[in-house]
Parts: C-alpha cells; structure tokens; sequence
C-alpha cells in the first residue's frame, strides 16, 4: 500500500518569519509584539511609497497560526480613474460579492510587489525597530536595578587604562579603574559585584554608572547580608569609606532587644566578614549611633579608646577628642584616616589631643588666659579712669559758676 505523502505548505515564508522573531526575542530579549509593530510600520510606509501615497493598509498577523497577510483597502467605483486607491464594482465583487458602490474593498498584496526604494525603507525601519528595542531593554534592565548591586562577568580588561568591559545580563558596561578597589585585579570570565550608581540615556544607548568603590555598594551588602537591616529592624544611619583600605558605618536599633552591632558582625563574625571577603580584605569599623554626639564621636574613633570629648561652646559641629597618650597615634590613624574618616561618619570637625596635653600646650592656654585678664583689666582701669574724669570736671563747674556770683554781687 502507497504511503500518502504529507503536503508541504506552498508557502512557509510566513512560518519562518515568526520563528525569527522568536529567536530575537530569546536572543536580544526584543519582545515579538514589538518587533510586530514595528514591521507593521514598515509595511505601511512601503504601500504608501509603491501605491500612490495609499497608507489605508490592513495587516494580518498571527503568530499562532502563521498568518500574515496584507490589504490594500481601495474603494468601488463605476469607473477608476486612480489604480492605486479605487477599484470597479465588478472586480470589487470578485473579493467580496456584497461589494457595493462607495464601499472599501482590502485588496491582497504580495510584498514582493513593492518597488526597490520601498523595501529598503521597510528593512530600515525594522533595523531601527531592533536598535530601539535593544535600547528600550537595557533602559528598563538598568533602571529595574537602579541604586543596587548586581553581579557581572568581566569580558575585558584593558591593559592601558586598567578599565573593565562587563557583562550585565544582556548589557555591556564600563568599569573605570578609579572605580575599582585598590589592588583588586580581574580575569576575563570573572563574576564580579557591581554597584548601579546612576544611568545616562544621552548616547546612542543607555549607559550604566557603575561602582565597586560607592559607600552604597557596602551599605547594599550589609543589607543583603543582615536581615536585621532588611527588614528594618536595624537601620544603618551613615557609611564613611575609604575604598580598599577601610570603612566605618554606624548603625541602630529600633528594637531595644536586637544589639545592633551584634546584628551586623553575625555569629562568629560570620556576616561581616562575608562582606569583608567580597571587598577584598577592606577592614570594617561598625559603630552603634547615638543621637548624643559625644557618645557617637567616641564610638566613631574606635578602636582606639577616648577620654573625653568637649564640644566647642561657640563653633558650629567642632569638637574636642582627649585619648590616652599611648592611643594617640590609633585615634589619628595611618596618614590620618581613623580621625578623618569619624569625622566623615558624624559629621563633626574632630580635633584630637593626648591625656597629658600637647608640648607647650599649658604654657600657651596660661598666656591665652594672662592676655585676656590684661584685657579685661585694661578694659575696667579704662572705665574708672573715664569715671574720674567726669566726676572732677563736675565740681570744676560749680566753682566758676560761683566765682561769676561773687563778681556780681561785689560789683
């Protein structure tokens, strides 16, 4: 018995050209609707360019199915005097035999028919379609991870500038060298955290601000990493960093229950130094908040321990941090930066000065001290003196006032 060979469909064109927009889709992540409105679009500008400037098009596209189908809708007439935008009553009736005069008729088109300049116009605006769709992901991709950490695969490091080229999803973005972590080098095929600063959308396409140095990029790991800061329970009120070297945050508890530096170092020290790991070694200061600003300048300057410190009467957020002399060098920190960074934690101008006192310090408070009682008592010996003054002058008048009676009265 003869096998029934199965029919191949005359015309399979259209079943391919969804299977492409498909593969775009899963390739580029260009959704097909849009992709399908965007050769709607080109379809209708190629009739308008071949036909006369007829854009009355009617389009049928169903991916399901595999239909895709064009019609030029034309109107009846009794005579045509324009081809392209009317047709007669009797070949209007061969389409659709209700056709009637001043009807519109959709007259079935082959694409193949359109003239060279119109196809290439079409393929124009589907290339741009694809453009604007690719940039239209990559907007919503980055914008979807706006002030967050994302992981990236290095693709290229540049030998020159040190720049890294990174994969983010479907993305490429640039990771400058002032923006990487001090000594941290990367290999291609590396999977690296990124912090998502800001985007630019100016150029041809958007462009992801990216960071590994932002105070941000711990205070997100500190978030992905404590779930006592997810979910708010403890709250991380500022972050001062110096990327690759060190970093103090300072954090609080909203419930008196949760120690909130407990939180944040983790069992055995287990959560902080996950992120210690991720930063590549960079020490990490946590410091409880406190609404008082001396205790919080005090917990600012560990590890190194604090005395006192005086907050100055007169100046707008300056103070003064006594440590013991053998902690001076601990509070100042290597060039600086234990002091510099509190300061930046807190937002105070910090002045730092040992137990026993600066060389020559008491020597200059005594002639500060001496200078000003001189000029308090210049100032009082200056008022009695004007005080003298005024009390011989009065008496003065008085005896030539009586003098001039006298004279009278003896003359």
């Amino acid at each position: 018995m003869a096998k029934k060979k199965t029919e191949k469909p005359k015309d399979n064109r259209n079943t391919e050209l969804f299977e492409a927009l498909a593969l775009i889709e899963k390739e580029r992540g260009i959704p097909v609707d849009f992709m399908l409105s965007q050769i709607q679009k080109a379809i209708i500008t190629a009739c308008k360019s071949t036909y006369g400037g007829n854009e009355d098009v009617m389009i049928k596209m169903e991916p399901d199915t595999g239909i895709f189908e064009v019609y030029l809708n034309k109107e009846v007439v009794e005579e045509v005097f324009d081809h392209n935008r009317e047709i007669q009553l009797d070949d209007a009736r061969k389409i659709s035999p209700a056709a009637r005069l001043e009807d519109k008729v959709g007259v079935k088109l082959d694409p193949k028919d359109f003239g060279r300049i119109a196809v290439q116009t079409a393929r124009n605006i589907i290339r741009q379609g694809i453009r604007d769709g690719e940039k239209g992901q990559a907007l919503a991709e980055y914008q979807s991870k706006l002030k967050e950490i994302v992981t990236a695969t290095v693709e290229q490091v540049d030998s020159k500038s040190g720049n890294a080229t990174l994969r983010l999803g479907k993305s490429i973005a640039i990771l400058p060298k002032n923006e990487q972590i001090n000594g941290e080098e990367f290999t291609e095929g590396q999977q690296i955290k990124v912090y998502i600063v800001d985007i630019k959308t100016g150029g041809k396409e958007p462009r992801a601000i990216i960071s590994r140095t932002h105070p941000d990029f711990v205070k997100r790991l500190f978030e992905a990493e404590v779930p006592e800061i997810f979910d708010g329970t403890v709250e991380i009120k500022s972050i001062s960093r110096e990327a690759g070297s060190r970093t103090k945050i300072a954090v609080f508890s909203r419930d008196e229950n949760v120690d909130a530096v407990g939180a944040c170092i983790g069992p055995r020290g287990q959560r902080v130094g996950t992120i210690v790991e991720v930063l590549g070694g960079e020490k990490i200061d946590i410091v409880e908040y406190d609404e008082d600003p001396v205790k919080f300048i005090t917990a600012a300057l560990s590890p190194a321990e604090v005395v006192k410190v005086d907050i100055a009467p007169d100046a707008e957020r300056v103070c003064k941090a006594t440590v013991p002399d053998s902690q001076l060098s601990l509070a100042i920190g290597n060039k600086g930066q234990n002091v510099r960074l509190a300061a930046k934690l807190t937002g105070w101008k910090i002045d730092i000065r040992p137990e026993s006192g600066f060389f020559g310090e008491e020597e200059e408070e005594k002639e500060k001290t001496e200078a000003e009682d001189e000029a308090e008592e210049a100032v009082t010996d200056e008022a009695v003196e004007e005080t003298v003054e005024e009390t011989v002058e009065e008496p003065a008048e008085e005896t030539a006032e009586e003098t001039a009676d006298e004279s009278s009265e003896a003359e």
